[in-house]
């Protein structure tokens, strides 16, 4: 009998929290594959490609309303790529005239990109 007691106290301790981490692993990755399908919809590469097709060149800043994507995706899809620090390092968000948009929480209106970003396209 003690046994048994002493089975199912350790099945229970070690269950239950395992159980919590899976839902709250769950939780992330329905979130993640969310932004992994906007990110999709336009990958770094054609990111920048339209980015370049916009500006000319490098450096340069444009405004994020030029991307044609609704407010809530362009925030979705920057935001994303600014919370990865390998990409965000050639990200310039910038805030001046123009239509506003929450980037990882902070305004912005433009964007300019480093051209060493091509180094990890």
């Amino acid at each position: 009998m003690a046994r048994l007691f002493l089975l199912f106290f350790f099945a229970r301790k070690y269950t239950l929290p395992r159980e919590k981490s899976i839902s709250s692993q769950g939780d992330r990755r329905a979130e993640g594959a969310a932004s992994r399908v906007l990110i999709a919809m336009m990958n770094l590469r054609e990111l920048v490609q339209r980015y370049l097709a916009i500006a000319g060149k490098f450096g340069v800043p444009v405004a994020l309303s030029s991307f044609s994507l609704s407010p809530a995706e362009t925030e979705r899809l920057f935001s994303g790529y600014d919370e990865d620090y390998h990409i965000s390092r050639f990200l310039h968000f910038s805030e001046v005239d123009g239509t506003r948009f929450s980037i990882d929480g902070i305004a912005a209106t433009h964007i300019s990109i480093d051209a060493e970003i091509e180094t990890i396209l």
